[in-house]
């Protein structure tokens, strides 16, 4: 096994680990198994990382958690011994990067020849002082002669001349350089954070579920950020170093071939040492921005979470709980920081010796005779322009090690597995005529005990259908197969007939409303979140959306009616305002099959019993299925399915026929109206049912 210590303190380890790259399920479950070890009080996995954080008791040895973890990870069995990315075979994330430029071509030539324009312009200041040298000291300078300036004062004008347009040309290339690398830069983290969010929304649910969101934030925002710190300013200074390294050697070529060459002296040196540290600051990054996103993800859960922290009095538990993440971030950044300021500071003493060079050889040869004052003066002058650069490769380096931590997370995310794409057997929506079957489906979690086992159940056009049962037996996972959020591991479903797996994912979607127990609405208008998704509808069916959902009264009463903002996740809503807004939401998407699961739930009786009475009067042209929990708001529908704890159907009827039949239909409304199950049937009398009735606003 492959388990790699990154840092550890008392208390607190960081581990790579090969294995967990890629597998997010293995990442979860070596999590869990952690969680339960008592002497372990916080686990953090990546598999975008393949990183480790825990925190354990202080008394612990940093060898036995490691023993520790790796027992884990063997007890996993075969799944936690494979690499389910190959280092060695995976592309590299500038390579891939490279493709997002292609459609930016001409915009990165123009940028790259600006910065090449610029750098060579920035050293030809170096080449005026030579000659300003020899003007002054030999009374002349003899290539300037040649070209028909013969006078000294002619010559010093000419080299002002020159200057004022070398100074001149250099400040356009740097605007130039500047403005194209910096727009390049967010073309290309466009395109990325478009593709990126793009493909979370086709990522299976199963696949996203075991992520934090913060996480998922950060990669999409953040981390496709962090690209400009390479693109704004790391290529420019490569390209330039380049240009440099070129332009400086040719120089010292021509004017001291014997001891030109030992200006090179300490370029391997140098280049070592910034590969050097490169490798030990990658997985230093990667550490840093795994904790940023365990701590952003932290930080996005308290926020929404207040109203729960706040009523548990746990605000020091949870400060105290962001500070050791932010801590967590803090010391990860710190132990980067360590390496990167070390290298600057050393990379000096080989621009020295270099300087030392040229100066001894150079300032010989001059007394000698060999070297002209002026040309002596170039060298001089070069040299640190030439070898200054590579002192500063290491903040390159940097900056490219910072930005390829945060796209590899960003690339990782774009390789886990879509989920189905447009395509297949289109649908006629004004044909549709709303029929729904389940033949014998079998679904299991992430391959866990099964949820549905050999599940049949049809709804017919015009049909209401009520799924109930107890909790945990799979009512809410029949909408998310029907809406192929997961796919069913056996047996078929099928819309008029045809399978869903073989239709147009959106022509299927757009067959069914949906309205969740969790309505979730939009930080907008009332009217904004009622059209959603159907952002044609006019004012008048918004309006008579609201009216069939019971949401047209409130409204009404608003500030500002229709055009009142509700704040994000509707806060300024009471939970049965959400849910009404939500049902008017998908009435006013009219599509031939309508899903409530548990979409009255958050609504009073009254309330309820009166939308009830509406969907009564839509059901008339449409297939609803109900997912409830209250029987109560079942009592009316066509046929009623209870779902055993062993994922099937037990029974099968309408209400009044279920309940004069000993079963689990029965017992679960005895519970729901006061009863108790197991007393004899004989105390389900009419008095008793017209009692409930009235009761339950029927």
């Amino acid at each position: 096994m492959s388990i790699n210590v990154r840092s550890a303190i008392p208390g607190r380890v960081r581990l790579g680990i090969r294995p967990l790259l890629g597998d997010g399920e293995l990442a979860l479950r070596l999590r869990d198994a952690l969680t339960q070890w008592p002497s372990v009080h916080e686990v953090t996995t990546s598999s975008l990382t393949g990183g480790v954080l825990l925190r354990f008791d202080a008394a612990l040895a940093v060898e036995d958690v490691c023993v520790r973890v790796e027992a884990i990870l063997n007890k996993l069995g075969e799944r936690a011994k494979r690499v389910a990315v190959p280092v060695a075979t995976a592309r590299h994330p500038l390579r891939r990067l490279i493709q997002y430029a292609r459609p930016h071509r001409a915009q990165l030539a123009k940028a790259t020849t600006s910065s090449v324009l610029k750098k060579a312009l920035d050293l030809s200041p170096a080449i005026i002082v030579g000659v300003a040298v020899d003007i002054v000291v030999n009374k002349g300078s003899l290539a300037l002669a040649s070209l028909g300036v013969a006078s000294l004062g002619g010559q010093l004008w000419l080299l002002a001349g020159a200057t004022l347009l070398v100074f001149s040309l250099e400040s356009y290339f740097e605007y130039r350089y500047q403005l194209l690398w910096r727009d390049l830069a967010q073309n290309i983290q466009h395109d990325l954070r478009r593709d990126a969010y793009a493909h979370i929304q086709r990522v299976p649910l199963e696949d996203l579920n075991g992520r934090n969101t913060g996480d998922l934030t950060t990669t999409v925002n953040q981390h496709v950020n962090e690209l400009t710190l390479f693109l704004e300013e790391g290529a420019n200074s490569l390209l330039e170093l380049a240009t440099n390294t070129v332009m400086v050697i040719g120089i010292f070529a021509w004017a001291l071939p014997a001891w030109g060459w030992t200006a090179l002296l300490p370029i391997p040196l140098l280049l070592w040492g910034s590969f050097h540290f490169q490798k030990r600051l990658k997985p230093l990054y990667a550490d840093a921005r795994c904790a940023e996103a365990v701590l952003s993800n932290q930080l996005v859960s308290n926020i929404e979470g207040a109203v729960t922290i706040r009523s548990f009095v746990t605000e020091d538990h949870e400060n105290a709980r962001v500070g050791r993440l932010s801590e967590d971030f803090r010391s990860a950044n710190h132990e980067a920081n360590l390496v990167y300021a070390a290298f600057q500071p050393m990379a000096r003493f080989p621009i020295v010796a270099g300087f030392l060079l040229v100066l001894l050889g150079g300032g010989s040869l001059a007394l000698a005779g060999g070297l002209s004052a002026g040309s002596f003066a170039l060298l001089l002058f070069l040299i640190q322009r030439f070898l200054f650069p590579f002192a500063f490769l290491g903040q390159t380096v940097d900056l490219y090690r910072r930005s390829m931590a945060g796209v590899e997370r960003v690339f990782a995310l774009l390789d886990l597995p879509g989920g189905p794409e447009r395509g297949g057997v289109r649908l006629d929506s004004a044909a549709l005529r709303g029929e729904i079957n389940f033949v014998d489906v079998h679904f299991a979690y992430n391959g866990d005990r099964e949820v549905l086992r050999g599940l049949s159940l049809q709804a017919h056009p015009r049909q209401t259908v009520a799924v109930v049962g107890a909790t945990g037996t799979g009512k809410s996972t029949l909408v998310k197969l029907l809406l192929r959020l997961y796919e069913a591991d056996q047996g078929r479903i099928e819309l008029d007939g045809h399978n869903v797996r073989e239709l147009d994912i959106g022509d299927l979607r757009n067959a069914i409303s949906l309205v969740s127990q969790e309505a979730f609405l939009f930080d907008g208008t009332v009217e904004d979140n009622i059209r959603y998704g159907s952002f044609d509808a006019k004012r008048a069916d918004v309006v008579e959306a609201a009216r069939a959902a019971e949401a047209h009264a409130f409204i009404m009463e608003m500030p500002a009616g229709y055009d009142t903002r509700i704040g994000e996740r509707g806060a300024k809503l009471s939970g049965g305002q959400r849910q009404r807004l939500a049902i008017a939401r998908a009435l006013v998407k009219d599509a031939p099959v309508l899903v409530l699961d548990e979409a009255t739930s958050a609504v009073d009786n009254e309330t309820g019993a009166s939308i009830q009475r509406s969907l009564k009067r839509i059901a008339e042209t449409r297939t609803v299925i109900v997912i409830a929990h209250r029987l109560a708001t079942v009592r009316d529908a066509d046929r009623i399915c209870v779902l055993g704890t062993d994922g099937r159907s037990v029974q099968e009827g309408r209400h009044d026929e279920l309940i004069e039949v000993d079963g689990p239909y029965r017992r679960l409304w005895r519970t729901q109206i006061g009863q108790n199950p197991e007393d004899p049937p004989c105390a389900d009398t009419p008095a008793l049912k017209l009692g409930t009735r009235l009761r339950d606003g029927g």
